[in-house]
Protein backbone atom coordinates (compact mmCIF):
# COMPACT_ATOMS: atom_id res chain seq x y z
CA UNK A 1 0.00 0.00 0.00
CA UNK A 2 2.60 2.59 1.21
CA UNK A 3 4.93 1.98 -1.70
CA UNK A 4 1.92 2.13 -4.29
CA UNK A 5 1.11 5.77 -2.86
CA UNK A 6 4.44 6.70 -2.39
CA UNK A 7 4.78 5.98 -6.50
CA UNK A 8 2.25 7.80 -7.16
CA UNK A 9 3.27 10.97 -5.62
CA UNK A 10 6.81 10.33 -7.23
CA UNK A 11 7.55 7.68 -9.84
CA UNK A 12 11.13 8.03 -9.15
CA UNK A 13 11.06 7.73 -5.27
CA UNK A 14 13.73 4.79 -4.51
CA UNK A 15 12.78 2.04 -1.63
CA UNK A 16 14.72 -0.52 0.80
CA UNK A 17 13.97 -3.64 2.08
CA UNK A 18 11.36 -3.92 4.45
CA UNK A 19 11.67 -3.44 8.17
CA UNK A 20 12.23 -6.58 10.29
CA UNK A 21 9.14 -6.77 13.19
CA UNK A 22 11.86 -7.66 15.53
CA UNK A 23 13.51 -4.40 14.36
CA UNK A 24 10.67 -2.91 14.83
CA UNK A 25 9.85 -3.25 18.38
CA UNK A 26 13.44 -3.27 19.36
CA UNK A 27 13.08 0.31 17.87
CA UNK A 28 10.49 1.07 19.92
CA UNK A 29 12.14 -0.57 23.22
CA UNK A 30 15.02 2.33 22.65
CA UNK A 31 12.78 4.88 21.94
CA UNK A 32 11.07 4.45 24.73
CA UNK A 33 7.40 4.41 23.07
CA UNK A 34 5.93 2.89 19.84
CA UNK A 35 6.27 4.44 16.64
CA UNK A 36 3.13 6.23 15.12
CA UNK A 37 0.88 3.54 13.33
CA UNK A 38 1.84 4.82 9.95
CA UNK A 39 4.64 4.88 10.07
CA UNK A 40 5.64 1.81 11.21
CA UNK A 41 3.38 0.26 8.62
CA UNK A 42 5.74 1.94 5.99
CA UNK A 43 8.37 0.93 7.27
CA UNK A 44 7.32 -2.32 7.43
CA UNK A 45 7.37 -1.92 3.38
CA UNK A 46 10.19 -0.29 2.88
CA UNK A 47 12.36 0.31 5.44
CA UNK A 48 13.28 4.11 4.93
CA UNK A 49 11.92 6.77 1.17
CA UNK A 50 14.22 8.29 -1.14
CA UNK A 51 12.68 10.81 -2.51
CA UNK A 52 13.77 14.41 -5.28
CA UNK A 53 17.16 14.85 -5.17
CA UNK A 54 18.18 11.38 -3.33
CA UNK A 55 17.13 13.05 -0.31
CA UNK A 56 15.89 10.82 2.87
CA UNK A 57 12.32 12.16 2.80
CA UNK A 58 11.65 9.12 5.30
CA UNK A 59 14.46 7.62 6.96
CA UNK A 60 16.01 4.31 7.97
CA UNK A 61 14.94 2.37 11.12
CA UNK A 62 18.35 2.75 12.37
CA UNK A 63 18.60 6.47 11.59
CA UNK A 64 15.30 6.73 13.22
CA UNK A 65 16.35 5.32 16.35
CA UNK A 66 20.55 7.12 16.50
CA UNK A 67 19.40 10.45 15.76
CA UNK A 68 16.20 10.80 17.99
CA UNK A 69 18.71 9.27 21.25
CA UNK A 70 20.96 11.94 19.73
CA UNK A 71 19.15 15.22 19.48
CA UNK A 72 17.61 13.80 22.95
CA UNK A 73 20.73 13.37 24.63
CA UNK A 74 23.69 15.99 23.22
CA UNK A 75 24.74 18.39 25.80
CA UNK A 76 25.49 20.75 22.63
CA UNK A 77 22.16 20.58 21.57
CA UNK A 78 20.63 20.76 24.71
CA UNK A 79 22.10 24.17 25.18
CA UNK A 80 20.94 25.69 21.60
CA UNK A 81 17.52 24.15 21.21
CA UNK A 82 14.41 23.67 23.23
CA UNK A 83 13.87 20.14 23.97
CA UNK A 84 13.10 17.54 21.60
CA UNK A 85 11.42 14.72 24.17
CA UNK A 86 8.01 15.67 22.66
CA UNK A 87 8.90 14.99 18.70
CA UNK A 88 9.89 11.84 16.90
CA UNK A 89 12.09 13.04 13.78
CA UNK A 90 11.59 10.48 11.20
CA UNK A 91 12.75 12.72 7.77
CA UNK A 92 14.75 15.76 6.36
CA UNK A 93 15.08 17.78 3.22
CA UNK A 94 18.52 17.29 3.17
CA UNK A 95 19.49 21.10 4.44
CA UNK A 96 19.02 20.40 8.13
CA UNK A 97 15.97 20.78 8.54
CA UNK A 98 14.10 17.56 9.96
CA UNK A 99 10.45 16.57 9.76
CA UNK A 100 9.02 14.96 13.13
CA UNK A 101 5.52 13.71 14.64
CA UNK A 102 4.51 15.26 18.21
CA UNK A 103 4.89 11.99 20.50
CA UNK A 104 3.35 14.22 23.39
CA UNK A 105 0.33 14.61 23.15
CA UNK A 106 0.02 11.92 20.50
CA UNK A 107 -1.16 13.28 16.96
CA UNK A 108 -0.58 12.17 13.26
CA UNK A 109 0.56 15.58 12.52
CA UNK A 110 4.12 16.16 10.75
CA UNK A 111 5.91 19.12 11.72
CA UNK A 112 8.94 20.94 10.67
CA UNK A 113 12.04 21.58 13.12
CA UNK A 114 14.03 24.36 10.84
CA UNK A 115 17.28 24.25 12.72
CA UNK A 116 18.22 27.97 12.25
CA UNK A 117 15.69 29.35 14.05
CA UNK A 118 14.81 26.18 16.44
CA UNK A 119 11.01 26.77 14.90
CA UNK A 120 8.70 23.91 15.55
CA UNK A 121 5.52 24.18 13.04
CA UNK A 122 2.94 22.35 11.35
CA UNK A 123 3.55 20.96 7.82
CA UNK A 124 1.18 17.88 6.99
CA UNK A 125 -1.97 16.44 8.34
CA UNK A 126 -0.30 13.01 8.20
CA UNK A 127 2.51 10.78 6.98
CA UNK A 128 0.42 10.19 3.40
CA UNK A 129 -0.51 14.26 3.29
CA UNK A 130 3.57 14.57 4.30
CA UNK A 131 4.84 12.43 1.29
CA UNK A 132 2.56 14.01 -1.25
CA UNK A 133 3.44 17.40 -0.53
CA UNK A 134 7.21 16.43 -0.39
CA UNK A 135 7.00 14.13 -3.06
CA UNK A 136 4.94 15.73 -5.33
CA UNK A 137 7.31 19.16 -5.42
CA UNK A 138 10.41 20.17 -7.21
CA UNK A 139 12.01 21.54 -4.57
CA UNK A 140 13.29 20.49 -1.17
CA UNK A 141 11.85 23.41 0.83
CA UNK A 142 8.15 22.73 -0.21
CA UNK A 143 7.72 23.02 3.35
CA UNK A 144 8.42 27.02 3.75
CA UNK A 145 5.85 28.69 1.20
Amino acid sequence: MWRRDVREFFPGAGFREPARAADLAEAERRLGSALPAELAELLAESDGVIGRTHVDTVWSLDRIVEQNLFVRSDPGFAQLYMPFDALLFFGDNGGGDRFAFVRTPERPDVFVWEHESDSRRWVAGSLRDYLGRSLRTGGDDWYRS
